[in-house]
């Protein structure tokens, strides 16, 4: 029996939760979990829901019988079938923390994806990268060729089918055109010493600073470098006693766990970008299995 997900998100009004019901029951299919967010702030309404065909309905019956719903009530909303993988590419420079945690928890099944490839603009990570059967790109940047570079990377995003682009601490900045090109499918990972610790060593002026917590946040990526709609957040927290290293240690642990957590929350369609935010429903008690962390 397929699983299936329907996600919405239309301006706010009277009966679009009678709505969705009343058409699941019509066809023959029995809601497995539901979750839902009136935005007061912006009057925009967010929902999504889970659900099995008892019938034997086919995707193309059920958005087919759905469309009408959804034109009436001005939806911006989609069906998928809750066992399709979405298509990953990861890209990555110099620092492998967080590549390194995406192909074990890959490799062990916690990270349910197709990763397509990995990008990188240095060599660094190549064997890695080929010894888990995956395709590796090297495609440098420099001032010069940046125009070109991003091209390839482009064409190797067509050519791949890529749904989703995790930079996995990519030291590059992409173009707004690129950036509004793949708005809402790209996620990037940094540390959440940002503003205030810019540039080189950023753990080392924490530690000069006396920082007493370490975090990290992961969004989606715009043409505001950083500021897009957040994610996923967490922190650590640190004594006096801890040396610069120890910084570095902790940071880069909170950073590989919050951007499995947000890529988690993107390919189980738990994520609703609402203007510069985002709207986040949480991991259902039956879903842990697909969802687990590893």
């Amino acid at each position: 029996m397929s699983t299936y997900i329907l996600t919405v998100a239309c301006v706010s009004r009277r009966g679009i939760v009678a709505a969705i019901a009343n058409f699941l029951a019509d066809t023959g299919c029995n809601l497995t979990d539901s979750s839902q967010f009136d935005d007061m702030a912006t009057g925009r309404f967010f929902m999504r829901v889970t659900f099995t065909s008892e019938t034997g309905a086919t995707h193309a019956d059920l958005s087919g019988g759905f469309d009408p719903i959804a034109a009436e009530f001005g939806m911006d909303w989609a069906i998928r079938d809750s066992a399709a993988r979405v298509k990953v590419l990861l890209m990555v420079s110099n620092f492998g923390h967080c590549l390194n945690d995406l192909l074990y928890r890959w490799r062990i099944g916690a990270l349910p994806v197709d990763i397509v490839g990995v990008v990188s603009n240095h060599l660094t990570y190549q064997k890695v990268v080929v010894n888990h059967d995956i395709p590796f790109h090297h495609i440098k940047v420099t001032p010069a060729n940046k125009p070109e570079a991003e091209a390839r990377l482009l064409a190797l995003l067509e050519e791949s089918g890529v749904e989703l682009v995790v930079l996995a601490r990519y030291m590059q900045v992409l173009s707004d055109a690129f950036c509004q090109r793949m708005a809402g499918r790209i996620i990037n990972i940094h540390h959440s010493f940002l503003p205030s610790f810019k540039g080189a060593n950023p753990y080392k002026q924490a530690f000069e600073r006396g920082v007493k917590l370490i975090g990290a946040t992961a969004h989606y990526v715009t043409a505001d470098l950083d500021e897009g709609p957040i994610i996923e957040q967490d922190t650590v927290r640190i004594t006096h006693a801890q040396s610069p290293e120890d910084y570095v240690s902790l940071g880069r642990d909170v950073e590989a766990q919050v951007l499995a957590r947000a890529i988690h929350a993107h390919i189980h369609h738990r994520v609703f970008v609402s203007g510069n935010k985002t709207v986040v429903f949480p991991a259902s008690p039956g879903s842990y299995a697909s969802e687990r962390m590893g």
